[in-house]
């Protein structure tokens, strides 16, 4: 989750543009749109949602390793945590 203000309104912008994005789609594929152009809206929904993905994750991060953690398992846990959510977001 974004922790500033502006972050929170940067990821806020972020996801209503996608949401236009889709809606966008939803309408070009109920008039019958072209697979072309319906292919590189998917790809821009696409891009837009990794871009997101990767501003939000960059946030947790510098969050949660900003600081060094006094207790060494927690420091463990969180390393895990953060290698799973990398590897989702790398599907």
């Amino acid at each position: 989750m974004p922790h500033t203000p502006q972050e929170k309104k940067r990821a806020l912008a972020r996801v209503r543009r996608i949401r236009g994005q889709t809606e966008a789609l939803e309408r070009a594929l109920e008039a019958g749109a072209d697979c072309g152009p319906v292919l590189q809206q998917l790809a821009a929904i696409r891009g837009a949602v990794n871009g997101l993905m990767s501003e939000v994750l960059e946030s947790h991060l510098r969050e949660e390793f900003a600081h060094p953690k006094p207790n060494r398992a927690r420091a463990g846990a969180s390393i895990d945590q953060a290698i799973a959510l990398v590897r989702s977001y790398l599907k």
